[in-house]
């Protein structure tokens, strides 16, 4: 089944909002089986809108579109696709209805221009909108015009909010898709989520050994972001769950130490999980990061289970005051050094009543570099019972990308020790 996906909204195209629909939508079908084939943006101009639904037309089986089903004047995806297919417009009085109650429950008068969402084209069907006051709208082009021999196309429009969006995509839309599309193929996909190998490297060291199954069909994808690597393995057909599985297989032995979580995990979740799990807590310490660390962790919902305190010591009076880490090693070293980053780390363990803490110390710049430190120097150290780490990256990049690469490698290396992987 080839679908596509027309995202409409000029605001998409200035950069003024970010584009959520592709990645959830294209998730969500992924997950029936269904993989997206083509995605355009387009902004809210008709003739766009027209000329990114035909040409859609002619080659999809399904076709959806997001946005521009509101009430104001830049809102024209309803009367454009009306228009292509030779569809009148008529008003909806349950639509009409459902307006009319939103605006009352809330006490406010209704602009006479919301009336406009209650216009739906003949033959379509309503998907109605709990969380606002544009409906979706779902219908069959058939015959289809656009598409050689007049074979029949499905064209859904969605509101552009992601708050009104999904709800009626997952509620409504799912349920109406496998009740109406042929049943997709099997298809099985599974994300494997590495830190600390760069995506060439994750490559090389996987690429040969999967060959024999790339070989019979197995897709192989990378992708590169901010401290990880994800490696993407699809397969289609009979063999599929056992084909993805077997690649998985090969995929951990060559690299498994590198491999943090599946799909959706992210690290600091699965560093999380993992403490609960043994029953261990966890302080931070940080300089550079700013707090990105205790961010990070305290995001995972349970975190108070196991992250205890976190202490953002920016100065080095407060790394003295609040860590007890000594002038004389400040002198000595310097702030950003293996001596202090381990003090940090042992006053954050001791004062926070821990079995692990974490602490960074570095040049996040864009200046205080040296020859011997230059911008992007970092010092992360892991104290434990009767035991401290160190790491010593040199990560030289912006200040925001630096404080995410440095707090991921502190989550590295926090999940290595709680798994058994640190030598030494």
């Amino acid at each position: 089944m080839n679908i596509e996906l027309v995202n409409t909204g000029s605001e998409l195209l200035l950069g003024r909002v970010i584009n959520s629909h592709q990645n959830w939508i294209c998730r969500e079908l992924a997950g029936l089986g269904c993989v997206v084939s083509r995605q355009v943006t387009v902004g809210d101009l008709a003739m766009d809108i027209r000329a990114a639904v035909r040409e859609a037309l002619g080659r999809a089986d399904l076709v959806l579109v997001t946005g521009g089903l509101g009430p104001t004047a830049d809102d024209l995806t309803r009367d454009v696709i009306a228009e292509l297919l030779g569809k009148k417009l008529r008003e909806d009085m349950t639509i009409v209805a459902r307006i009319e109650e939103f605006f009352a429950q809330r006490q406010r008068p209704m602009p006479p221009r919301t009336r406009r969402q209650a216009l739906v084209p003949d033959g379509a069907r309503v998907l109605p909108n709990a969380h606002g006051t544009a409906p979706g709208l779902f219908m069959e082009a058939s015959p289809n015009p656009f598409r050689a021999g007049g074979e029949k196309s499905w064209l859904v429009m969605l509101p552009g909010p992601p708050r009104e969006l999904r709800p009626m995509f997952t509620e409504q839309l799912i349920p109406l898709l496998r009740q109406k599309l042929p049943r997709p193929a099997a298809f099985a996909c599974r994300t494997l989520k590495t830190t600390g190998l760069g995506e060439s490297l994750v490559e090389e060291k996987i690429a040969g050994p999967l060959q024999p199954l790339t070989a019979a069909g197995l897709e192989v994808g990378y992708c590169a972001q901010v401290g990880a690597v994800e490696v993407r393995l699809l397969a289609r057909g009979r063999e599929a769950q056992t084909t993805v599985a077997r690649a998985e297989r090969i995929v951990r032995e060559r690299i498994g130490q590198h491999v943090f979580g599946e799909n959706d995990d992210q690290l600091e979740t699965v560093v999380v999980r993992l403490l609960t799990e043994r029953r261990q807590t966890l302080a931070t310490a940080e300089s550079c990061t700013g707090g990105q660390l205790a961010n990070r962790v305290t995001n995972v919902p349970g975190a108070s289970a196991v992250f205890l305190c976190g202490w953002v010591t920016y100065s080095n009076e407060a790394k003295e005051r609040l860590l007890g880490v000594e002038s004389g090693t400040l002198a000595a070293h310097g702030a950003v050094s293996e001596p202090v980053a381990r003090a940090m780390a042992e006053g954050a363990r001791h004062r926070g009543g821990v079995d692990y803490a974490l602490a960074i110390t570095g040049i996040a710049g864009p200046k205080g570099g040296t020859p011997e430190k230059p911008v992007g120097t970092v010092f992360i150290a892991l104290a434990m019972e009767r035991k401290i780490v160190v790491l010593n990256p040199v990560n030289p990049y912006d200040r925001e990308t630096f404080k995410y690469v440095t707090s991921q490698q502190a989550l590295e290396l926090l999940r290595r020790s709680l798994l058994g992987q640190l030598s030494g």
